[in-house]
């Protein structure tokens, strides 16, 4: 199969039920519902409706998608619905993109460990950002910080990071003051990556003191205290990847950029080549390279593209946006409202009637609303808990 449209679905379709096979016991059940939904979505399966144009006459039948958030065809509607929410958050400041990521020895110990220490990532960068920001050597300001969590590199290797918007500025400790940032400049990075580095390991200690992390395989002695304290001595001496790029142009541009990473998954289907006796190519960024040789195509095995793309189905529950400071759901609402107060800027409200809602079926052909003739419905699930075993995920 080597055209243009080739989506991950026709390769879970053709190769995931043999590999299911092969791998019966090593893949967990979220795994597992991942493949179902995305083999599913948009057919028979899921059920869907049968609707008619009311411009052109034409009937036309329209499939149920998964909604699944590891689903490449399902982001872009997620996505809308959720940058709508967050244009009322926009502060008429600079905005900054601060990126914090794992070393590779954390990152082979996280894809068993992913609830824990996902989540200790998250609260030590939130942490890192929020301390340096209020210290008066820096800034001296309380922050807002949104947090969006990525697990992969471009080739689909297992890579943990989180991409961190900050407004250029914060509240100052009398709460009605804004403290600005240096025009083209946040933070230190070198400050950043250092108490990163120190509270981020001191947590990843707590955790293993309270039995919350698995080893499995090469990293079974990892279990015994002693080894684990060895283990990290020579994280303690290296260089964590922390960096800030260069201000957005202006909150627009912030939503922009979100748009594009908020509900990324793992690879999308624009990016795939071809699937044929060769096994799936697909194009890829070689950030090792300068100019136009970044840009490469690799061709994996259909069962190694299956295994690397489910390396990054994450815990169910775990959220992978997250906000904190003075854009923490909490007191979000409340916070802005002083931010806005500080900057002397009117909070924009739209007067009169509200916009009509968009038709939830448009026709192909015509562009005219689409009315629902018949519902089918979804056929049962086929996904079902395995025999419960103590494995990694």
């Amino acid at each position: 199969m080597a055209h243009s449209t080739l989506e991950v679905a026709d390769i879970f379709r053709t190769h995931g039920p043999a590999w299911r096979v092969a791998q019966r016991g090593h893949l967990s059940l979220a795994q597992l519902k991942v493949m179902s939904a995305i083999e599913q979505c948009r057919s028979a399966a899921l059920g869907g409706h049968v609707l008619r144009c009311e411009g052109c006459g034409a009937d036309q039948v329209s499939y149920n998608s998964c909604r699944n958030r590891h689903c490449p065809k399902c982001q872009s509607n997620a996505a809308k619905r959720w940058l709508d929410a967050r244009q009322a958050d926009l502060l008429p400041v600079e905005y900054y993109h601060v990126v914090f990521t794992l070393p590779s020895a954390i990152a082979d110990i996280a894809h068993t460990n992913k609830a824990a220490i996902y989540g200790l990532l998250f609260d030590r960068a939130a942490e890192t950002l929020q301390t340096i920001a209020a210290d008066a050597k820096h800034l001296g300001a309380r922050i807002g910080v949104t947090l969006v969590l990525h697990t992969w590199g471009s080739a689909l290797t297992h890579h943990p990071h989180v991409h961190g918007i900050v407004p250029g500025g914060g509240l100052a400790a009398d709460g009605k003051t804004w403290t600005a940032c240096r025009p083209g400049f946040f933070l230190p990075v070198r400050v950043l990556s250092r108490l990163f580095r120190r509270r981020f390991l001191e947590g990843l200690q707590e955790l293993h003191h309270d039995g919350q992390l698995r080893f499995f395989g090469e990293h079974m002695a990892l279990r015994d205290a002693k080894a684990f304290r060895e283990w990290l001595v020579p994280m303690r001496q290296q260089e964590w990847v922390v960096y800030a790029k260069r201000p957005f142009a202006g909150p627009q541009a912030v939503l922009a950029y979100l748009s594009r990473y908020t509900h990324r998954v793992a690879i999308s289907n624009s990016r795939l080549v071809a699937m044929d006796e060769h096994g799936v190519t697909f194009r890829w960024k070689d950030y090792r390279a300068k100019g136009s040789t970044r840009h490469k195509t690799m061709t994996l095995q259909p069962q190694e593209f299956m295994r690397r793309f489910l390396l990054h189905v994450l815990p169910t529950g775990l959220h992978r946006i997250r906000h904190y400071g003075l854009l923490a759901n909490g007191n979000r609402r409340d916070c802005l409202a002083l931010a806005r107060a500080a900057l002397q800027v009117a909070v924009e409200r739209t007067v009169g009637e509200p916009a009509p809602r968009a038709p939830s079926f448009v026709c192909r052909q015509c562009g005219k609303p689409l009315i629902v003739l018949e519902v089918f419905m979804r056929e049962r699930p086929s996904i079902r808990a395995p025999p419960s075993r103590d494995r990694g995920p």
